[in-house]
């Protein structure tokens, strides 16, 4: 999701989507401790993503 749609969103749906996002952020760290792992970019853009919702709630306040 780029940065567009998510500055339209509201807290609420901000912090469902930050949910989603460290569900699979853990998922990907499992995948890794476990070597199933195969696109491990996939790890950075979910942690930048992160980020990038903390800053908007922490804007939205």
């Amino acid at each position: 999701m780029d940065l567009k749609q998510m500055r339209q969103k509201s807290a609420a749906e901000l912090q469902a989507h930050l949910v989603e996002l460290r569900k699979e952020q853990f998922s990907l760290r499992m995948q890794k401790a476990t070597g199933q792992l195969a696109k491990t970019h996939e790890a950075r853009r979910v942690r930048r993503e992160i980020a990038r919702v903390n800053t908007l709630l922490g804007a939205q306040k």
